[in-house]
């Protein structure tokens, strides 16, 4: 499993809430933009904004650059890429569990028949 739960812990909180996700969704869509930009479409202020980025920048999942008085923000990858191999490796424990759980129904399902067959 990756060995940093308190990171996934973080970008799955961030996550969590729907602003943030359009949020990323909107930087995903349009790379590189100003906060006051960003904010725009938002009913809600500058600053809660303003906390909305910190939560993803302290997850990871963006950075921020400064040109002078403007904030740039965009989307990092590599914070997302660390929740997907997290939930790839939760999904091959969970497949290796259904094939070995699938190989075992077929094995109980071959002896009911041999034992219905010695029946006969």
């Amino acid at each position: 499993m990756v060995n940093h739960p308190q990171r996934i812990n973080a970008i799955f909180a961030a996550l969590a809430d729907p602003t943030r996700r359009r949020i990323l969704s909107r930087l995903s869509r349009e790379g590189e933009i100003r906060v006051t930009a960003l904010a725009s479409p938002f009913r809600i202020s500058l600053p809660a904004i303003s906390r909305h980025l910190r939560v993803l920048e302290s997850a990871r999942l963006i950075e921020r650059r400064r040109r002078g008085r403007v904030h740039l923000i965009r989307a990092r990858a590599t914070g997302v890429q660390q929740a997907q191999r997290w939930l790839a490796e939760l999904a091959a424990g969970w497949n290796f569990s259904f094939d070995a759980l699938d190989e075992l129904l077929n094995e109980e399902m071959q002896k009911k028949e041999q034992e219905r067959r010695r029946k006969r």
